[in-house]
């Protein structure tokens, strides 16, 4: 279990005052201008040696993608943009960094961004964010009011602002190109890579896109140093995470812990347990909507880190654990997630635009048991057309429920349509009647 002088989010239930003096007294802001002091290479190192892989569910290392930034500052300005956007479905961290420990995130990007030589940082939110914004403002303006943002940073010789921006609730600018296609005031249609953001992002200058938990631990990963980070959790999974857990638990809630603690011990110790008992428990989806179901049988001793579920063919994605008991129709759950991903696809590529809806309608069957038992394979065989073949990830978003569904879960399908199969009158009856 974490212990609690290892916690990095200590007012993430907001039981303190979430403002300037009290981010202070939980030891933000403490001495930042020494931080820059040590110098970017210095702040890109730490970052890498700690180990930190980004929190917004990718898990490329944090101090690798720093390091992409151009060294030299040119014509071009630098960027740091932190996605704030948190469309994923079963995920809601971020929010609650945002509007309990905002000092944190402010603080995460004057380091963060001194770190990759960036003078500006935008920071989207989701507009549907509205009292998060609210207390994200303010945090923002008390930083310029103590000097701490502004000119001579924190008193540091670097100039740092710091501009909210809210969107519009598209799941689409969540993925990167799409938030900073929407920055620059058009659609939030991703582009395609190469050229990556750390060559031409933000009005073509040298962009870094980072999570909001990512940005908001960096100040306490380089105050208490990396070799701290890095003794928590697991190799090549270093640190602490937070988890959000929903569905069918006694206690939903969003807690700090180690990456590598159990699926089944932190359902258990923090969200009550499953409902109904631990036997109860039909799946898991253990990273947000968009990684592959478990079923118990996996559940019972996997691991919550990346490395581990990529093991089992699922992912840790933004560590949103949806818990499902036996009482779900685990097919009509997938198929609602499936509309959700036909919804949100903008509709450039085509395999997303045409295989999103297509596999929506196959699933409503499905749910039905209207269907042939073959077209399960079919249905399989598309979601691999749809993924690795888009533009951006949500055409993977889209497939890896569904694979993940077929994958564990076949013999619900085959029963639901033999069941189906069994109740519609047969031809010659129809004929009769």
């Amino acid at each position: 279990m974490l212990s609690d002088a290892d916690r990095i989010f200590t007012n993430l239930y907001g039981q303190h005052d979430w403002r300037l003096a009290g981010a202070r007294a939980r030891g933000d802001w403490d001495n930042t201008a020494a931080i820059i002091a040590r110098g970017r290479d210095a702040l890109v190192d730490e970052m890498k040696k700690s180990g930190l892989r980004g929190r917004g569910g990718a898990g490329f290392p944090t101090g690798l993608k720093w390091s992409f930034m151009p060294k030299q500052i040119g014509d071009r300005p630098h960027y740091l943009l932190v996605n704030a956007d948190e469309s994923e479905p079963g995920t809601c961290k971020d929010r609650d960094i945002i509007r309990h420990d905002p000092h944190k995130l402010v603080e995460g990007c004057l380091v963060a961004g001194f770190a990759m030589g960036a003078h500006t940082a935008y920071i989207y939110i989701r507009g549907e964010f509205y009292n998060e914004a609210l207390h994200l403002q303010a945090a923002i303006d008390e930083a310029y009011a103590a000097g701490l943002i502004g000119k001579n940073a924190c008193g540091s010789g670097w100039d740092f602002d710091v501009f909210l921006h809210r969107g519009a609730g598209a799941y689409i600018c969540g993925e990167e190109m799409g938030l900073i296609e929407s920055l620059e005031g058009k659609k939030g249609l991703p582009r395609l890579k190469p050229p990556f953001p750390a060559a031409v992002g933000l009005y073509g200058c040298p962009s870094t896109v980072n999570n909001v938990e990512s940005i908001a631990v960096a100040p306490t990963i380089f105050r208490r140093g990396a070799e701290w980070f890095s003794k928590l959790g697991r190799p090549k999974n270093e640190g602490t995470k937070l988890y959000c857990i929903s569905g069918h638990v006694n206690k939903p809630c969003n807690v700090e812990e180690e990456l590598g603690i159990p699926l089944r011990e932190l359902i258990d110790r923090y969200a009550g347990g499953v409902r109904g008992g631990w036997d109860n428990l039909l799946a898991v989806i253990p990273g947000g909507a968009s990684v592959p179901v478990l079923p118990k049988s996996i559940c019972d001793t996997v691991l919550m880190d990346f490395d581990s579920l990529r093991e089992v063919r699922s992912g840790l994605g933004t560590a949103a654990v949806i818990v499902m008991d036996k009482s779900t129709d685990i097919i009509k759950a997938i198929a609602r997630l499936a509309k959700f991903y036909k919804h949100e696809s903008c509709g450039q590529c085509t395999p997303c635009r045409e295989g999103t809806g297509w596999m929506m309608r196959v699933m409503y069957r499905m749910v039905e048991g209207r269907a042939e038992p073959e077209e399960i394979d079919t249905l399989e065989q598309v979601t691999r057309q749809v993924e690795g073949h888009t533009i951006c990830a949500l055409g993977d978003a889209a497939a890896w429920p569904i694979q993940g569904l077929i994958r564990h879960f076949r013999p619900v399908i085959e029963d639901r349509i033999r069941q189906y199969k069994s109740r519609a009158p047969r031809p010659a009856q129809m004929a009769a009647e």
